[in-house]
C-alpha cells in the first residue's frame, strides 16, 4: 500500500472514530460546533503561520488566489442561472452552497498528510481566494434571497471578512514574508505545537458531523446541485490540470480545490437567514463522501 493509500486509511478511521463517538453518546453533535471554533480560531490559524512562515510569493502562487476567486464567481452566477426557475427561498439556499470549498476542515488534514508543508502552502493560497467567495459572495447570495425586502450590504460581508481569523492569519503572514520580517521565535514555536491537533481535531469533526440519514424528497434537488458542482468542477479542473504550464503541486491544487466539500460556512448561514438547515447539513455529507471517494480515486490515477 502506498503512503497515499495509508493516507486515506488513517483519515478514515479517525473519521470513523468520532462519527462512532457521536453514535455512542461520548460526544455529541452540538459539540462539534465548540470543536468547529476551536480548530478555526485556533489550530488552523496556527497551522497556517507554521506552513507560511518565511514563504516566497511566487507568481503561481498568486495565480492560485485570482483562479479560485474567479472560479467562485463563476460558479456562483452558473448556480443562480441554473435555479431560477426554483422559488426565491430555494434559489437562495441553492445558490450559496454552490461557491466556496470545505477547505480548512477537510483538504488541510489530507494534504498535509499527503504533501506536508509544500502543500499547504499551495492550497492556502488557494484558500485565500477561497475566502473572499465564503465570507463575501456566498453571504451576498445568502442574505439577498432569504425574503423578498433583503438587499446587499456591504457592510455586513466586510465585518464578516474581519472576524475571519484564518483570512487575517493568512493575510498577516503574507504581508509579514513580503516585508522581510520574521515572527518570533516563541511565536513560531508554540504555533508548531498547537498545529499538530489540527489534522485529528478535524477529522473527528468531520466524523461528528456525519449523518447517513436524510429525507427521500431532497433526492431530485440534490442530484440537480450535486451535478452542477462534480461535473463542472471536474471538468474545469482537468482542463486546467492538463494545460496550465506549472509544476504538478499546483495543478494537483487546482484539480483537487474544484472537487472539494461545500463550504462549511453555509451551514452557519442557512441557520442566520432561515433556509432549510436539515437540507443544507443533508447535502454537506453527501459531498464530504463523495469528494473523499473522489481524491482516492484522483490520487491513486496521478500520484
Amino acid at each position: 500500500m502506498t503512503s497515499f493509500n495509508y493516507q486515506f486509511l488513517y483519515s478514515l478511521i479517525i473519521i470513523t472514530l468520532g462519527y462512532i463517538l457521536k453514535r455512542s453518546n461520548i460526544l455529541k453533535e452540538q459539540d462539534g460546533a465548540t470543536l468547529a471554533r476551536l480548530i478555526f480560531n485556533l489550530t488552523l490559524p496556527c497551522l497556517i503561520i507554521t506552513s507560511f512562515n518565511n514563504i516566497k510569493i511566487e507568481v503561481s502562487l498568486v495565480l492560485l488566489i485570482i483562479i479560485s476567486f474567479v472560479y467562485g464567481i463563476f460558479s456562483g452566477i452558473l448556480g443562480l442561472i441554473i435555479f431560477k426557475k426554483e422559488s426565491r427561498k430555494i434559489k437562495g439556499m441553492l445558490g450559496m452552497m454552490v461557491p466556496g470549498f470545505n477547505i480548512g476542515l477537510f483538504a488541510y488534514p489530507l494534504v498535509e498528510g499527503i504533501w506536508g508543508k509544500e502543500g499547504l502552502k499551495y492550497f492556502g493560497m488557494f484558500d485565500m481566494g477561497n475566502a473572499l467567495i465564503v465570507f463575501g459572495l456566498t453571504y451576498l447570495i445568502a442574505s439577498f434571497y432569504s425574503n423578498e425586502q433583503a438587499t446587499f450590504n456591504v457592510k455586513d460581508v466586510m465585518l464578516k471578512m474581519s472576524r475571519s481569523i484564518p483570512l487575517l492569519t493568512y493575510i498577516i503572514v503574507c504581508i509579514v514574508s513580503l516585508a522581510g520580517l520574521k515572527l518570533p521565535a516563541i511565536v513560531l514555536d508554540i504555533s508548531e505545537i498547537i498545529s499538530k491537533a489540527n489534522m485529528p481535531l478535524s477529522l473527528l469533526l468531520l466524523g461528528i458531523y456525519l449523518n447517513f440519514t436524510f429525507d427521500k424528497s431532497y433526492l431530485q434537488r440534490i442530484g440537480k446541485y450535486l451535478a452542477l458542482r462534480y461535473v463542472v468542477g471536474l471538468g474545469i479542473g482537468l482542463l486546467l490540470f492538463y494545460f496550465l504550464p506549472f509544476e504538478n503541486m499546483f495543478k494537483y491544487t487546482i484539480l483537487i480545490g474544484l472537487i472539494l466539500p461545500m463550504s462549511v460556512a453555509t451551514l452557519a448561514y442557512s441557520v442566520q437567514f432561515g433556509y432549510d438547515e436539515k437540507f443544507v447539513g443533508t447535502v454537506s455529507n453527501v459531498t464530504i463522501l463523495i469528494s473523499f471517494v473522489l481524491l482516492w480515486g484522483i490520487g491513486n490515477i496521478l500520484l
